[in-house]
């Protein structure tokens, strides 16, 4: 019950062992069609360039920035936690000019406050964290999507945490570029991180004046293994995008909008109980992640000794607090499989027992 990776299904777990096929196999291909398919309709997309990435999320955010992002571009990013920084550290990689819209941990990136950083710039990309798995912040996104665009610029959106357990909608927001993870709200391992452009970020991906600065995310290349020519660039992980497939299939039947429902009620549930034992959400009132939580640690509490003796005691895993909120929080996934009503009563029940 951290903030990743989720718990996952046993039916994806059994895919996972089937036997290999080749990278370019019929089975395979027609597979990859299908996970694009399900992407599509998970991101609420119809983007063609909608596919999962050879690696974590953090790869995922590499695609993007790499792609759109050419030395001396000037780039607007929104920092509220770990994410957004690490953001700023991949654009600086690929030689970005670098504005940051800062706000403290626990709080949302102000749509006005991306307004204001902009004036006499003309970025070529504006990039947030949709939710901050840091602090269990939900950033709005829409009206910044506008703010973006308005400037001429392409708007990135990372989705690492939501996609799939809140609403994620990336054709009405008009988002550019978008990555996410498998291994948090999607519930299976990690290893690939989906992704997705607009044909306007393709666009700008393709004409860009250098070559993109890596070889093995450049989707110039990609885009000719995962879209219909089928040229070979790297062996897929196989074992992992039947997992994938296998995921993804289980949020097709349960319904998208039944999934964020159930996100939704496990982490009123958890509120709920929480008040009881007096305690809180750090995070921003109106802006709380459903499907990360971020509990204040009451005063003359032992922070890692409670996280501690809820492993060792009752075999429940939650995280830690990162920077400034070192100490101050713990972080309570419900997250895909781990989003359950038993989850969230077995954990209020051993956090009383611990702080008694």
């Amino acid at each position: 019950m951290g903030p990743g990776p989720s718990d996952v299904g046993p039916s994806v777990l059994k895919a996972m062992s089937m036997p290999l096929v080749g990278h370019l196999d019929p089975v395979f291909v027609k597979m990859m069609e299908e996970i694009k398919a399900m992407l599509r309709g998970i991101f609420l997309t119809q983007n063609e360039m909608t596919f999962p990435v050879s690696g974590t999320g953090s790869a995922g955010m590499e695609f993007c920035f790499v792609n759109l992002i050419e030395p001396g571009d000037e780039v607007v990013i929104g920092v509220n936690g770990v994410f957004g920084t690490r953001m700023v550290d991949v654009a600086e990689r690929c030689g970005a000019k670098v504005t940051k819209v800062e706000a403290p941990w626990g709080r949302i990136i102000e749509a006005q406050a991306v307004a204001e950083a902009m004036k006499g710039k003309k970025p070529k990309v504006v990039a947030v964290v949709h939710a901050e798995t840091s602090t269990g912040a939900l950033t709005p996104v829409e009206e910044i999507a506008k703010i973006a665009h308005a400037a001429g610029a392409l708007f990135v959106l990372d989705t690492v945490t939501s996609l799939g357990g809140c609403p994620v909608r990336i054709d009405d927001w008009q988002v550019d570029a978008v990555y996410s993870g498998t291994q948090k709200c999607l519930s299976c391992p990690p290893g690939l991180s989906p992704v997705s452009l607009s044909p306007r970020a393709l666009e700008a991906a393709r004409t860009r004046k250098t070559k993109v600065q890596s070889w093995y995310l450049d989707v110039n290349l990609l885009a000719s293994y995962w879209g219909q020519e089928r040229v070979y660039h790297h062996t897929a992980p196989i074992s992992m995008n039947y997992a994938l497939h296998e995921a993804l299939r289980l949020v097709m039947v349960e319904g998208l909008e039944n999934r964020w429902k159930r996100h939704q009620e496990n982490h009123q549930l958890l509120r709920e109980g929480l008040t009881k034992l007096g305690l809180t959400l750090a995070s921003q009132e109106g802006h709380q992640l459903w499907q990360l939580n971020a509990v204040a640690v009451p005063t003359g509490a032992d922070e890692a000794g409670v996280r501690k003796r809820l492993l060792t005691d009752f075999g429940i895993e939650v995280g830690a607090g990162l920077g400034p909120l070192k100490g101050k929080i713990w972080r309570v996934g419900l997250m895909g499989e781990t989003s359950k009503p038993e989850n969230v009563k077995a954990f209020l029940s051993a956090l009383e027992t611990c702080l008694k």
